[in-house]
């Protein structure tokens, strides 16, 4: 009677409940209950950081959504009553486990059937926590209720039959929790859906007082089959837990688990894509739209002043201003706004601040280094019309033209000397996560970069760097293989010199044709190695598919990252596919050639890039070593986040932050780290990026 006292008091509420049950995280990372998940989704552009704390796990974990349908979390989980390894590798550190999980929408709910999903946890880790398992659920009022059936470690209990045995006898019987620890880094085949299942399942309940919900769940696992020999007392399957609310980005978490044991925990969680950057208020005001023309023809113009204003207030970096006709033409290089349309806006007002109405055609050819990437032309008269609120903006995007940038008969009415150097100083980061040595390993350094260009299109760019603090003098496991050490010298690159010069190179790019680039460059072209390459990309204007290659001749640098060099050299490049998919923002690129331990093979990335830019996307290198040769890990794999610092940020910059995440340093599948990728230079050609942000034309 006891067991259902809770539920039948929770009943009686319902009616009194305005708020609908929110979907958080659970101990393992992912929408869920407490241990258990659930077929829940966040909205697609959900980023979430956990930690959480049950004895003996204390478990960090990062779930994103780059899909409605689809949910994706890596997680380390420290088992504080095991070590690592010998006491002369890591010391005291306590064992830890890398995971990837995985979850996909089967089936949306509507007003009769739940909401299904499957997925796996554990998928591409040890397998020490390996499960996989399918979900319901059915939301009645503010009770959010789960059922499910799951294998493995969620499903330890073993309540039932496999059904699945009556297609294969090896359905009946899962390899056990330390089998997939030799094979770390594998894709875990061998036990998916294998073994006796059990069900699972709860509620979540939204109380009445919106920021506490309150959860309950009957969980799969008896806790008599733990990895490492790490068995725990059960004195009950069910786990009671709560999460408030303590803003609007921040859960705290609290349960009684096991019948016997307390959780603890935090979540830190945004949604990049349904977010409001912040108002940018440090961006200067735009220029007002006149109510007319000013009475100054073209040759009469200041425009050494308009150029100045061009600069300061819409962002681009004149190189030359001219007349075709009734068309004004800026050429420039645009430096702070990330949003093309902004800029190109901001553009146009000053323009029609500046000359007579001569002039019924504003076009911007927009550069990067130099590199032309594509014209935009905006009528004067319609985008007046527009700013001024007179017409609906859709009036504007149906005439504004996006071209190829290419030579025109046209009369140069103003060009502005280059200035060569910049410069400029900032902290740099890079860390390690999750290895035998430390589960962190971290370097924080000031960087001197540098840039000089000889010609727009030509120049030297630099870095100096001066360790501040790092601690990978414990990187002592290489996990050994038969390839040669390409990317496991890390320590000795992080450590032999306190002032290191990573960057030091020559670049030259150039527009070879209307759709077609090259890019030459040499030098000290990483921390690692040094040599000579060159890019060829053809990016067709309009289309959202493109194909390049690049090739280098490299030698590996001196561990003192000066100008010495060590004996190891060769021959690397790769060519690839790019390919913007028409739904769902997905940019899919495969690369094919060789990388830089001389093996041979294939590099898939797949990524979800939102309306305001920012990206989730993992990848994966397959290559023809073997699994011996390659040691630990098996393959090369990772996934990452890149989100504009526009985003973050009170002023506008075109800066992102990139954050990559790979379970182990190996030497297999290492692709040269080059500076700079025609495919990034050439961005602006990404017309899907542009129109879904062409309201910004305005501000």
């Amino acid at each position: 009677m006891k067991r259902h006292f809770l539920p039948c008091l929770l009943l009686g509420c319902a009616t009194c409940a305005q708020a609908e049950p929110r979907y958080t995280q659970s101990d393992f990372g992912g929408v869920g209950l407490l241990q258990t998940p659930t077929a829940r989704m966040a909205q697609a552009g959900e980023l979430s950081v956990n930690a959480n704390r049950t004895d003996p796990y204390s478990r960090y974990s990062v779930s994103f959504q780059p899909f409605d349908w689809l949910e994706g979390s890596f997680r380390y989980t420290a088992i504080s009553n095991r070590k690592y390894g010998p006491e002369e590798l890591s010391g005291n550190q306590s064992a830890k486990d890398k995971a990837i999980d995985a979850k996909l929408r089967l089936l949306k709910e509507s007003h009769w059937l739940p909401e299904v999903a499957v997925g796996g946890r554990d998928i591409g880790g040890t397998g020490l926590f390996s499960s996989e398992y399918f979900v319901g659920n059915k939301r009645l009022g503010d009770f959010d209720f789960s059922l499910g059936l799951a294998w493995g470690y969620l499903g330890n209990r073993g309540d039932i039959d496999n059904p699945f045995g009556a297609l294969n006898s090896k359905f009946d019987e899962r390899p056990g929790p330390d089998a997939g620890v030799s094979n770390a880094g594998e894709f875990n085949g061998n036990q998916y859906f294998r073994g006796s299942p059990s069900f699972f399942g709860g509620v979540n309940y939204q109380t009445p007082w919106e920021p506490l919900s309150i959860k309950i769940e009957y969980e799969g696992n008896d806790y008599q089959n733990e990895p490492l020999n790490n068995n725990q007392v059960q004195d009950s399957p069910i786990n009671l837990g709560l999460v408030f609310k303590a803003s609007d980005w921040v859960d705290l978490h609290a349960a009684w688990e096991r019948g016997n044991t307390a959780m603890f925990g935090i979540t830190l969680h945004t949604n990049f894509a349904t977010r409001k950057a912040p108002t940018k208020s440090f961006d200067p005001p735009a220029e007002p739209v006149p109510a007319s023309s000013p009475n100054v023809a073209p040759q009469d113009v200041k425009w050494a002043n308009v150029a100045q204003r061009l600069n300061n207030n819409a962002g681009y970096r004149v190189e030359r201003i001219a007349q075709r006709d009734s068309e004004l033409i800026v050429y420039g290089e645009q430096t702070r706004y990330f949003h093309q349309p902004k800029a190109v806006g901001r553009a146009a007002r000053i323009l029609d601040n500046s000359v007579n109405d001569e002039i019924d055609w504003f076009t911007v050819v927009d550069s990067r280094n130099g590199l032309p990437v594509q014209e935009i032309s905006l009528p004067r008269e319609t985008f007046r019309e527009v700013a001024n609120k007179d017409r609906p903006i859709e009036d504007l995007r149906r005439v504004t033209e996006q071209n190829a940038p290419v030579p025109h008969q046209e009369k140069e009415l103003f060009a502005q000397e280059l200035s060569p150097f910049t410069y400029g100083l900032g902290l740099g980061y890079k860390q390690n996560v999750g290895g035998p040595d430390g589960f962190i390993l971290y370097q924080f350094s000031a960087d001197l970069t540098a840039e000089y260009r000889f010609q727009r299109d030509l120049w030297w760019n630099g870095m100096l760097s001066t360790d501040l603090v790092n601690n990978f003098d414990k990187f002592k496991f290489t996990a050994p293989s038969n390839l040669p050490r390409v990317r496991t010298f890390i320590r000795e690159y992080m450590t032999t010199s306190d002032v290191t010069l990573p960057v030091f190179q020559l670049n030259k790019v150039k527009q070879l044709d209307e759709d077609l680039y090259g890019m030459a460059y040499g030098g000290y072209l990483e921390s690692m190695f040094a040599g000579v390459g060159g890019e060829l990309l053809y990016r067709p204007m309009g289309e959202r598919w493109a194909v390049g290659a690049n090739w280098n001749w490299v030698q590996q640098r001196d561990f003192e990252q000066d100008f010495g060099l060590r004996d190891y050299n060769v021959m690397t490049g790769h060519v690839t596919g790019y390919y913007r998919m028409p739904f769902e923002d997905i940019l899919a690129a495969v690369s094919v050639g060789r990388y830089l331990a001389r093996d041979y093979g294939v590099t898939f990335d797949v990524s979800r890039e939102f309306r305001n830019g920012v990206r989730f996307g993992g990848y994966m290198t397959l290559t023809n070593v073997t699994k011996e040769e390659y040691g630990e890990g098996s393959f090369t794999k990772g996934i990452y986040f890149s989100i504009p610092f526009d985003e973050l940020m009170a002023s506008s910059t075109m800066r992102r932050a990139n954050l990559v995440w790979s379970p182990l340093t190996r030497d297999g599948g290492a692709a040269l780290g080059r500076s700079y990728s025609l495919y990034s230079l050439t961005e602006g050609r990404n017309i899907d990026m542009f129109h879904s942000n062409f309201d910004k034309v305005v501000e």
